[in-house]
């Protein structure tokens, strides 16, 4: 009998999968500026697929039909246009993981299928030309990008963890903040702008390596049945 677990490792190494199914950014514009979330939308569209070093404000401004001092009146600089974007990214992302969290209160599997899916499409969103800038023009940036990413994984893998110990699907020998330590920090060794371009990954790629590393030692044979 194929196992539910056989199906999440399926997803985090099958590009096809997610690579089908196409998720729309979320709008999260403040109340009155539809202009800022506008400019903000098509940013993101253009950085992680192409890198934001090739993407000029001018090219922006010219695209959406407004002048580069309005563009400027909402974003100073193309760095403070990226952290909005790089905002943006990861309010969608948290949006989408606390729907997870709601729908699936007490189904393991269910929600770790989930979880992992919804983290795959997101990082099919970023190319390879946006991780190569961050590297080399924006590693300060990057910090932000760490420390987020560290808050969502704590937020809901942690507490995700804790409930397949309370269900006998994952270990009960290593406490659940030691596996959220450990997959915190392979998440921080690996998917990272210079080691993935070291090792030929993408953030996709790299994320479902460290994942099915860790999952394969912690989830129990109870945790790999359907």
């Amino acid at each position: 009998m194929e196992t539910r677990y056989t199906s999440l490792v399926s997803i985090v190494e099958d590009n096809d999968m997610s690579s089908n199914r196409t998720q729309k950014p979320s709008k999260r514009a403040q109340p009155g500026d539809a202009e800022a979330q506008r400019i903000v939308e098509a940013a993101r569209a253009h950085f992680f697929s192409h890198g934001f070093r090739s993407v000029t404000m001018d090219d922006l401004a010219e695209e959406l039909a407004i002048s580069k001092k309005t563009l400027y009146a909402h974003f100073p600089s193309k760095i403070a246009l990226l952290e909005a974007v790089l905002a943006d990214k990861f309010a969608s992302v948290e949006a989408k993981l606390e729907e997870i969290k709601r729908a699936y209160p007490h189904d393991f599997p269910a929600a770790l299928h989930e979880l992992l899916a919804n983290t795959q499409r997101e990082l099919d969103e970023i190319k390879p030309p946006f991780v190569r800038d961050m590297r080399q023009k924006a590693p300060q940036v990057f910090k932000i990008v760490e420390r987020r990413r560290a808050e969502l994984i704590q937020r809901f893998f942690g507490k995700l963890f804790a409930e397949g110990q309370r269900t006998g699907m994952v270990r009960k020998d290593l406490p659940a903040q030691l596996i959220i330590e450990i997959l915190l920090a392979a998440v921080q060794a690996i998917v990272n702008p210079a080691k993935v371009e070291e090792l030929g990954l993408t953030p996709r790629t790299g994320f479902a390596s460290v994942v099915k590393v860790v999952l394969e030692g912690v989830i129990t044979r109870k945790g790999r049945k359907t």
